[in-house]
Formats: C-alpha cells, sequence, structure tokens
C-alpha cells in the first residue's frame, strides 16, 4: 500500500471525521520517524505536503488541507531549524502539542457529560455534533461514552397529537375525579407498582399472579363498576372518559399521549431534568427505565408537540389558534428561541385580527354580512371564543314567496317557494303545516318532509309555511294558504250496455253525496243523472258516444255545498256482440307457414283471435269483460282476409274466437293449435349398406316421423326387417313388404348418433318423409313432410381366376350382378411394383372392350412380366359401380 493510502487512512480521514480538526501533535501530522533525525524530518515533511496536495483535489478533504497549509506556514520556522540540523524548536513544539490534545479531549468528555446530564443519555446527532466541535473523532467519543457509562441512542417517538380528538374534556374530566391519568382511572389500587408503557401498557399485580393489561376487557370492566353507582356529576366525566377509552383511538397510544402531555406540561413551567424525572416516577408511577426515556425524549422532541415551538406549532397546525396565542402568552419565550418566537407573533397576530372581525359582526345589522365577517374570523382563529356561538344564531333572510296547489285528482299539495336571498351560509328550509291558522315558526304545526304534502286533511282550510334556517337559528317563516284539499271521486268506471250506461266509482268519505251530469260535449253544461253515492244507471240510444262528469260534494263550514270540477268520461253504449259459433284453422294455401282460421262473421262485435295456455275459462257465448279476457290470455295479431283472419302459427295454446264489442267480448269457438313445423334442409345420401338422413330438427319438436319405402325385393325387405328387429327400432312382422316403413325418432336417438341411418340394399331405390309429430287428446299428429330420393346403384362383382392346366397361357375374368345389364366400357390395367393402381392411367391397358354383357366371362392372354406386378378392373359407366375381389386374388408376385 502506498504512502498517500497509509497516510489518508491514518490521518486524514480521523481528522475529517472530528469536523475538519488537524492533530494537534505534529508527529502525526507530519507522520515523523522516532527518533528523529534533521534529514528525515525535512523528506517527511516533503512528502507530506505532497500528499496533502494531491488529497485537496477530492472535495472531502479540501477544507481539511486548507487548513493543514494555513497552520503550516506558522510552523515553517520550526521546520526551518530542523533542515540546518537544530531539533529543539521542533521538540518543544511536539511536546506542547500532547498537551493540548488531552486538553482538548478533556474538554470534549466534558460536553458529552453536561448533555448526557443524570439520564444518562445522549443522541447520536448529539455525538456527533460534540465530536465536530471538540475535534476528536466520533469513534473516540463512543469509546469516551462507554467508559462513562452514557447511553447512545435515538429518542422514542413520541405522539405529537391525541389521538382522540376530545382528549382537553377527557383531561378535564380526570382531573374532576381526581385520577393521575387514564391507567389510575382503568386500575385504580390494583396498580400495585411502577407500569411500563412503551411497547405496551404492562403493570404488576399486587398478589404477583400476572401483570395489567390494558385492554377491550379493562375497559368493560371499569364501565361495569361505575354503572353500579347511582347517577351525580361525577360519572358524567366518567362517562367522558370511558366514551374516549371506547373510541377507536388505540388504547396504548392514548395513554402513551396522556401521560406525554403531563410531561410536556411540566417541561413548559421550566422544569428541572431532575423534577421531570422525579415526577414521571413519583407521581406518574412510571417504571424508572421508561421514566428516564420518555423524558430523554421530551427534553429531544423537535418536531410538532417538542418544545415551545413544537407545541405552538401544533397548535397552530390543528387550528388552535387562540390556545396557541394562549400558550405564547404563559411561556413569552424570548429572542434566544426564534422559532418559537416567530410563531408566537403569528398566533397573536391572527388572534388580535379575528377578534376585531368579532367585535365588527357584533355591531353589524345585516346578519349575513355579520355572518361572513365571523366566517372570516374563525378562518384565522377556528377556536375563537363566542365567534361561533355568536355565528349560529344568526338568522338568514325569509323566504320571500310560498305557493300552494291543489293536484288536479285532489288529494296531494304541491308547495313552491323560491329561495331565501341570504347566500352566507348553508341554508336548510323546513316545512310545516297547520289547521286554521298560520303557522308562527317552524315548530308551530306538523312538519312535512318536502314539498309535497301526500295526506292532507280534507274539507278544512290548511296553511302551510316554510321556514330557512341557518345554523341554529331560524327566518320568519313564508305562509300560503288557506288551502282547502277536497279530493274527486276515484276509481270511475262507465260500463256500456245494450241501451244502458252504467256507471261505478269510490266517493270520498268525507263527501256529502256524488253529482253526476250528462252533457253532449263534456263541456260545464248538462243534464244531473239521478246517481247513488258510489254508482248509477242511465238509458241512453245506442251508436253515440255520452260525456259524463261524476263530481263530489262537500259541505262548508256554513253547511253550503261546495261541487268539485269532476272527472270527465266516456263511453258508447251498443248492443252486445253475438260469439263466433263455429272456425277452422287450416295452413295457408298461398303460404305454408300461415295459419287461415275461417269462420261466419257475427252480426254485432268485432272478432280478436285470443291464445291461451289452455282451454278457454269461460263457458262458450258467455259475455264476460274485455279486460278480463286479456288478463287471461294473449292477443295474437291477425290480418283480415275473405272468410276469416290469417295469422302466424303461435308457438301452441288454444285460439279462441272473441267478438268484442264496447268493453264487452262474447266468447265463440276455438281450435286447439300445435306448432309442428316442417324440417328443414332434408339431405338423403348413399352409404354403403345404408342410407344416411339428415335435416335442421324443427324447434319446440320432441319427435318426428320417418317414413320411407324401399323397392319391392322380398329378400331385401326381409334383411331390413330383421336389422331394424335388431336394432329394437321396431317390432318383428312391422314392415309391410309392399307398403311404406314408419318410425318414431326423437331427438336424443338423432343427437347421439348424427342424423338417421337406413339399412337399405345398394341395388334398391328408396323414397322418404320427414314431419314433426305430435298427440293431441291422445291422438297422433304430424306437421308438414319434407321428402327425398335416393336412387338405387348397379353393383357388377368380378373375379379373375387364374386357375388351370391353362394359366400361364390365358387369364379369365367372370362378371356377375343381381340383375343382367351392359358395361359401357370395361379395361384391365396392369401395374408392375407393390402400389395398386386406383386409376385407368395408373397403368399399362392389357384388354379394352365395349358394351360388355353382365353376367359374362372374358378371356385374354397374360401379360409378360417377370416381376410381381397388379391387376385390376375399370368401368367407365355412370349408372355401374365395380366391386374388386380380394386383394391377394388382385396381386401377382412372380
Amino acid at each position: 500500500m502506498s504512502f498517500d493510502d497509509d497516510y489518508r487512512r491514518e490521518v486524514l480521514e480521523p481528522a475529517r471525521e472530528a469536523g475538519d480538526q488537524p492533530p494537534e501533535d505534529l508527529r502525526a501530522r507530519y507522520a515523523l520517524p522516532d527518533p528523529l533525525a534533521p534529514g528525515v524530518v525535512v523528506e517527511r515533511v516533503k512528502l507530506v505536503r505532497q500528499c496533502w496536495r494531491r488529497a485537496r483535489g477530492q472535495l472531502k478533504y479540501r477544507k481539511l488541507i486548507d487548513r493543514l497549509e494555513a497552520e503550516h506556514r506558522e510552523l515553517a520556522p520550526i521546520f526551518t531549524a530542523a533542515e540546518r540540523g537544530d531539533l529543539k524548536p521542533l521538540a518543544e513544539r511536539l511536546r506542547g502539542g500532547q498537551e493540548r490534545t488531552q486538553k482538548r479531549v478533556s474538554q470534549t468528555r466534558a460536553r458529552l457529560m453536561d448533555a448526557a446530564g443524570m439520564l444518562r443519555m445522549v443522541a447520536p446527532a448529539e455525538v456527533e455534533g460534540i465530536a465536530r466541535a471538540g475535534g476528536v473523532s466520533r469513534a473516540e467519543l463512543e469509546s469516551l461514552a462507554a467508559a462513562d457509562r452514557i447511553e447512545i441512542r435515538e429518542p422514542d417517538p413520541l405522539p405529537a397529537t391525541a389521538p382522540y380528538a376530545a382528549y382537553r374534556k377527557v383531561r378535564e374530566s380526570l382531573d374532576v375525579l381526581g385520577r393521575r391519568h387514564l391507567p389510575d382511572f382503568v386500575f385504580g389500587g390494583r396498580l400495585a407498582g411502577p407500569m411500563r408503557v412503551l411497547g405496551g401498557f404492562a403493570a404488576p399485580v399486587p398478589d404477583g399472579s400476572g401483570p395489567l393489561r390494558l385492554d377491550a376487557a379493562a375497559v368493560t370492566a371499569v364501565a361495569a363498576q361505575w354503572a353500579r353507582r347511582s347517577r351525580d356529576t361525577s360519572l358524567t366525566h366518567a362517562d367522558t372518559v370511558l366514551a374516549a377509552l371506547r373510541s377507536d383511538a388505540d388504547l396504548h397510544e392514548l395513554v402513551l399521549y396522556d401521560l406525554v402531555e403531563r410531561l410536556r406540561e411540566r417541561q413548559r413551567q421550566r422544569a428541572s431534568e431532575r423534577a421531570l424525572l422525579r415526577h414521571a416516577m413519583e407521581d406518574l408511577g412510571i417504571d424508572p427505565n421508561d421514566a428516564r426515556r420518555l423524558v430523554f425524549a421530551v427534553l429531544r422532541e423537535t418536531g410538532p408537540g417538542g418544545g415551545l415551538a413544537g407545541r405552538l406549532r401544533m397548535l397552530l397546525d390543528s387550528g388552535e389558534v387562540y390556545a396557541a396565542a394562549e400558550l405564547a402568552e404563559a411561556e413569552r419565550p424570548d429572542e434566544s428561541n426564534e422559532e418559537a418566537a416567530l410563531l408566537a407573533a403569528e398566533a397573536q397576530r391572527r388572534v388580535a385580527t379575528a377578534v376585531r372581525l368579532r367585535e365588527a359582526a357584533a355591531g353589524e345589522r345585516d346578519p349575513d354580512a355579520a355572518w361572513r365577517l365571523l366566517a372570516d374570523a374563525l378562518q384565522l382563529v377556528n377556536d375563537l371564543p363566542g365567534a361561533a356561538e355568536h355565528q349560529r344564531r344568526l338568522a338568514p333572510r325569509p323566504v320571500p314567496s310560498l305557493g300552494a296547489d291543489v293536484d288536479d285528482d285532489g288529494t296531494r299539495v304541491r308547495l313552491s317557494w323560491a329561495a331565501s336571498p341570504s347566500t352566507a351560509g348553508d341554508l336548510i328550509y323546513h316545512v310545516v303545516r297547520r289547521r286554521d291558522r298560520p303557522p308562527r315558526n317552524a315548530a308551530d304545526g306538523e312538519s312535512l318532509p318536502g314539498p309535497r304534502d301526500d295526506h292532507p286533511p280534507v274539507n278544512v282550510p290548511l296553511y302551510y309555511g316554510v321556514v330557512a334556517v341557518r345554523g341554529e337559528a331560524a327566518a320568519a317563516p313564508a305562509v300560503a294558504g288557506p288551502v282547502v284539499v277536497r279530493p274527486e271521486p276515484g276509481d270511475v268506471e262507465l260500463l256500456p250496455g245494450d241501451g244502458v250506461v252504467t256507471g261505478r266509482w269510490r266517493c270520498p268519505p268525507e263527501a256529502a253525496r256524488a253529482l253526476v251530469i250528462r252533457g253532449s260535449g263534456g263541456g260545464t253544461g248538462g243534464k244531473a243523472v239521478a246517481a247513488g253515492r258510489e254508482g248509477f244507471q242511465d238509458r241512453v240510444p245506442n251508436g253515440r258516444t255520452h260525456h259524463y262528469r261524476i263530481c263530489a260534494v262537500y259541505l262548508d263550514a256554513d253547511g253550503g255545498e261546495v261541487v268539485t270540477p269532476g272527472v270527465r268520461a266516456s263511453v258508447t253504449p251498443s248492443a252486445p256482440p253475438e260469439p263466433v259459433y263455429e272456425l277452422t284453422a287450416e295452413p295457408d294455401p298461398g303460404d305454408p307457414g300461415l295459419l287461415l282460421v275461417t269462420f261466419e262473421e257475427p252480426p254485432h262485435g268485432t272478432v280478436e283471435l285470443v291464445l291461451t295456455d289452455g282451454p278457454p275459462p269461460w263457458p262458450r257465448s258467455a259475455l264476460v269483460p274485455v279486460e278480463e279476457v286479456r288478463r287471461t290470455g294473449r292477443r295474437v295479431t291477425a290480418t283480415p282476409v275473405p272468410g276469416g283472419l290469417s295469422v302466424r302459427p303461435p308457438s301452441g295454446g288454444w285460439l279462441v274466437a272473441v267478438s268484442v264489442a264496447e268493453g264487452t267480448a262474447a266468447i265463440g269457438a276455438y281450435h286447439r293449435h300445435i306448432n309442428l313445423p316442417p324440417p328443414r334442409r332434408l339431405v338423403a345420401e348413399r352409404r354403403g349398406e345404408f342410407v344416411h338422413v339428415g335435416f335442421d330438427w324443427p324447434a319446440d319438436v320432441a319427435e318426428v316421423l320417418l317414413v320411407y319405402r324401399i323397392g319391392a325385393d322380398a329378400i331385401a325387405t326381409g334383411k331390413i326387417e330383421a336389422r331394424l328387429v335388431e336394432a329394437g327400432r321396431i317390432e318383428p312382422g312391422r314392415i309391410d313388404d309392399d307398403g311404406p316403413r314408419e318410425e318414431i325418432v326423437t331427438r336424443a336417438a338423432y343427437d347421439s348418433q348424427g342424423g338417421l341411418r337406413l339399412p337399405v340394399p345398394e341395388n334398391e331405390p328408396v323414397e322418404l318423409s320427414v314431419a314433426a309429430a305430435g298427440t293431441v287428446g291422445g291422438v297422433r299428429v304430424t306437421g308438414p313432410e319434407a321428402t327425398a330420393e335416393v336412387a338405387a346403384r348397379t353393383v357388377v362383382h368380378y373375379a379373375i381366376e387364374r386357375g388351370g392346366p391353362r394359366w400361364r397361357r390365358s387369364l379369365t375374368i367372370r362378371l356377375t350382378s343381381a340383375k343382367p345389364l351392359r358395361i359401357a366400357k370395361l379395361e384391365l390395367v396392369m401395374r408392375t411394383g407393390r402400389v395398386m393402381p386406383h386409376r385407368a392411367a395408373d397403368g399399362e391397358t392389357l384388354g379394352s372392350w365395349e358394351q360388355v354383357p353382365v353376367p359374362g366371362e372374358l378371356t385374354l392372354a397374360p401379360p409378360d412380366a417377370s416381376g410381381p406386378y397388379w391387376l385390376r378392373c375399370f368401368a367407365d359407366d355412370d349408372v355401374i359401380e365395380l366391386s374388386d375381389p380380394p386383394v391377394r386374388h388382385l396381386q401377382v408376385t412372380r
């Protein structure tokens, strides 16, 4: 390692950590050897100064090097004498440096003792500052602290603000009850010894069974004790304390704040460190170790709540400016505590301004202007005495006008008012109702929830008032009235008949009677009709519209009759409708997707079709209200056509013909309709010995009927029947050789097989149809069918014979089929190798014949081939399909 590295590690770094304080010992500063020699001293000083110049390039050493160079100019004569060979001045300076070093260390140690005080505790930041000021390293100072049993630690964090907002009230209640603090309130005489409060609450129990725990159970226990006491002022203060203990605030945090606040109070009273510790241990009963830590933390507080400045800042930040001003007045910080003095001045300035605003508001006649002045004062000083109370008592200006209107049906009253001219503060409006006279204030009458009175008293004079309220003060009410509520008859219903009109309604209980007036145009004039309290019957001519006005008649305070405007209704009487006696429902020939319902038009009434889920609940020809019919069934949209109606087929139900005339319906004939749509996109294709049938299954259909006919062949029919019987799809003897076959297919069977498979010989054609099926009244019915045909396929089997003595001289092709026919063109193809020919072009044609009869034989010479080869026949015919023999008969291996 180089000289520079050693010098920086042994001299520069410790000096920098000691606050850029150069070593007093010149032997260490200049790395001088022992014993001293003039030549060596000169060379070592030169080497050290070169190291200084190189180290000055680093920012962290620049201040230290500047101090070393400045002091070196004062020491230059000593080294000049050493260069001449005189070491005496240097030796004297070395002895003085040792003494100054010891003195500086002693002074630094004294500063450390002063900072630790009787608590024997200092903060790390204080150690750092003392070390720099004394010119010693921190490690050296920590060694001195350990020797003097001084603990170096960070102050414990203390709560800056109360975890419970109403702590002041709690503190006052504790003082009234004579309790030292919250634990004393909870446990009382059970606190047998010092309590631990840092890191959780714990206190010994007198019988030594275990520590006391501050938890919800302890709070419940003390609350039960107070609940057994008689009611007095002490119980009120106890309830205040219990409310804090039961709040959301953390119990341990609340207890710690209570104890710390008491220590801060004593500290603000300029109590000494010893007095604070004695107060924590003897008066508050805190464990000695926790007491030392608490006092140390209180004395070292620098954040909100620490010292006078911290307490002032905490009060200002929480809006308690008046309390901060009182604290400043009590403490009177001097200029040495600059921050506290500035905060105190700020609090006092804001209080002075707020007081002027409060006094101006007291002399202001305009309540809105006074409210705003007090709002400004409270914004400056939230806890200004008397300001909030005065503001809450400032009433707003009253509502300028109020309107009250009765609804058209005469059952409710709607209120409308203009807002109060006052714009200061939050206004609310109270609505009140009173009989016989206007209300005087918000409490004079019945309170209403809003601007609508849904249940007003009937046939009595009503007065309404709206009161503007701000805070605790209310303006004079705005009044409307008198208003008299007289409801109209309700549930008015006019029923037309054959030359007669029947009226029904519900008369209000408070009405004396009902009045019915018939007029041609529904005006105010007309003819009175004899009526009872809740109904009438009036004979009038058919075919004309008659207008009625049904009014309620009330008696006023003098016994006179008051008639309401009335409820107007119109009706047209007519002859009763006649029912439809017979109807038919068939698919429309012009559009199979429509249903044509035909019937004879009745002489009276308009025919409608109504769909019900079951048989109609009314007997045929019954006369019922139209509303009842439409509640039970659903009207079907229909298009008039000659002889009846054309409708889109519903999903299913009962179609009822209903004749309607003026609110009356005559029940006519009905038809049970089952929606059986035809299957769509029917596909039938041959797959070997089976025909595959597929289609789009009709919606909402559970099963279909399959009908198919196979070409007449007794043997084939027998095979088909055997296969169907084996599959369990028909019973033996079901298939008729000459007739069609029928089969019911369910949706599950269709989906599981991916369609339908019919066993049909390849040489037989098949005709088939599929129709949706259902059951009505125990009888199976089917819908429109979809049909398809599959033509027969002609299969010709062939064999190539290679046996007998002539095998090497000829080949024989034998052709067979189920019936005689001719093949348009037949070719025999040979292909060498091990791959079978798949087309006629895949090999060499050995023979080609046209119009070949079947059954029959063809003979030709064998091919001249030495290796393995294949022989296969191909037919060029649209209706013929060749069936190959086994593969081993087609391949020749030699």
